[in-house]
């Protein structure tokens, strides 16, 4: 005969996970669950705010969805997307002079 389980063991783990799963509600804050509709900040970006807390999110129109990281300051969020796109362009661009450098080698 084997080892007789406690019943109070699994209540208690039920318990636990459900505390836990508070916890990390309350610590979370915000789920910016609620966002308003997109604002037209130039005619390059766009952004949205949330209603609860107003935090700041780019948004993109063609493609109708926010991306981008949360910020409150529109200018920064701006900024750094100009800096990643410049970046991307940059490694774009040494992609192909490579392709090109290697092609030239390969021919000689």
């Amino acid at each position: 005969m084997g080892k007789k389980r406690a019943r109070w063991v699994w209540p208690v783990g039920i318990a636990a996970a459900g505390l836990g799963s508070l916890a990390t509600l309350m610590l979370r804050g915000c789920w910016h669950r609620r966002m308003g509709w997109p604002i037209r900040y130039d005619d390059e970006f766009s952004y949205q705010v949330c209603t609860d807390c107003g935090i700041k999110r780019l948004y993109d129109d063609g493609a109708f969805r926010a991306y981008g990281p949360y910020g409150y300051d529109v200018e920064k969020l701006i900024a750094r997307q100009r800096v990643a796109y410049q970046k991307h362009i940059e490694r774009v661009e040494a992609e192909k002079s490579a392709k090109k450098a290697r092609s030239a080698r390969n021919a000689s």
